[in-house]
């Protein structure tokens, strides 16, 4: 019921399909294919409570579901199929407590977006390729391409025009909206002539926006006669690294990592970003044997930013982008031959005190959107009981 998908192609469907899908079932699906590519979703069977689509009912958004454009709504004999304008598509399936069907099957497979222009939003900068063939077909030539400040040129290929704009340089603006952080810059292609223009001016924006769970990538063209619509979806760059001692002078990089009972684990976590206008945030760490199962056989060290584990300790960090804290090794570990450890880390606003960043322990996670975040979920491990490691040799 619901979840992520990277696959180029696949098929959905409720659950117990063809059998009759459960009551109170909310499923959703997150599809996202390769950049620059688009989803194609079409539905082969529908079968459920009919009327207005208020009780049973698909929904089909083109993008993220919380900030993107519903695309359709369907519950019985509808046949449809979607394209989205990015390189991610969400379907929400929901059933109410009533009645039961079939429930629904879709086929979903990646097809080439547009090629003309072309946008990734990476760690530390928005990487942005024009083709010179597009250009050249509008009547411009590769000379007249330029940023919109001056100073920062972009690199010329036999077949592209490419741009690497940082996040904080090169003109580039920030803007703050409910749940978002949009970076913005602009590519000008001017006209030739001094006294009189036959051409309009050529205008690229391109933005990346921090939402709730992504970067999502928009490219557009304006002051055109041919607009050029360009979206695509990433994710933060973030890792977990293990040290020797509360200095964090020395990284682990033992893999597995051998370790004696009731030893102190230090661990730093790092966000890559050029923005230094950012915090990281250690929301949920939990332990497990099985790295791909966090929900069977699991133990809580921190929850929801409440500490569960009266080991855990934070520790001050020079830089926001950086999250250190220690727990112990427990006994949890004893019992299992290997153990890894899942953290979910939030990104926020730095200096935006009503964000989740800052307010430490909550009872009850829910959606925050009063500011803007990302949550990013990183996996660390393996951990080995050290033979002959039942006392701690550690000091510190």
């Amino acid at each position: 019921c619901g979840g992520s998908i990277s696959n180029s192609s696949g098929m959905l469907q409720s659950p117990f399909y063809p059998g009759s899908y459960p009551n109170n079932t909310d499923c959703v699906w997150e599809i996202q294919v390769e950049n620059n590519f688009r989803v194609m979703l079409t539905f082969r069977d529908s079968a459920m409570q009919s009327g207005r689509c208020q009780d049973d009912l698909i929904e089909v958004y083109d993008g993220p579901p919380h900030s993107s454009p519903l695309l359709g709504r369907l519950c019985s004999g509808s046949f449809a199929t979607y394209i989205s304008s990015s390189n991610m598509m969400t379907v929400r399936f929901h059933s109410n407590s009533r009645y039961t069907f079939r429930g629904f099957q879709a086929h979903y497979s990646s097809i080439p977006a547009d090629h003309n222009t072309t946008l990734l939003c990476l760690p530390d900068y928005m990487h942005a390729v024009v083709s010179r063939d597009y250009l050249q077909s509008q009547g411009y030539s590769a000379q007249m391409v330029t940023l919109n400040d001056n100073g920062c040129t972009p690199t010329f290929t036999s077949r592209e025009i490419i741009f690497n704009i940082p996040y904080n340089g090169c003109g580039t603006t920030r803007e703050e909206n409910n749940d978002t952080i949009n970076y913005s810059n602009m590519i000008k292609v001017t006209s030739s002539g001094y006294i009189i223009k036959r051409k309009k001016n050529l205008h690229l924006h391109i933005s990346c926006k921090m939402l709730q769970n992504t970067w999502m990538q928009i490219m557009y063209v304006a002051e055109d006669t041919v607009d050029v619509d360009e979206s695509q979806f990433g994710r933060y760059d973030m890792n977990i690294t293990f040290y020797n001692s509360s200095s964090f002078s020395q990284q682990v990089h033992d893999s597995p990592y051998y370790i004696d009972l009731n030893q102190n684990l230090y661990l730093q976590a790092c966000l890559h970003s050029s923005d230094p206008n950012l915090i990281v945030f250690v929301d949920t760490c939990v332990a497990s044997p099985d790295p791909h199962d966090f929900n069977t056989v699991t133990y809580d060290i921190i929850k929801n930013g409440c500490v569960k584990d009266s080991s855990y300790a934070t520790y001050y960090s020079p830089y926001s982008h950086f999250a250190r804290f220690k727990f112990n090794a427990f006994e949890f570990i004893s019992r299992h031959t290997t153990v890894y450890l899942r953290c979910e880390l939030l990104v926020c606003q730095l200096g935006d005190y009503s964000s989740r960043c800052y307010r430490g322990c909550v009872r009850r996670s829910r959606r925050d959107t009063s500011s803007a975040e990302e949550r990013v979920d990183v996996v660390v491990g393996p951990l080995r009981l050290r033979e002959g490691g039942a006392q701690s040799r550690n000091a510190g």
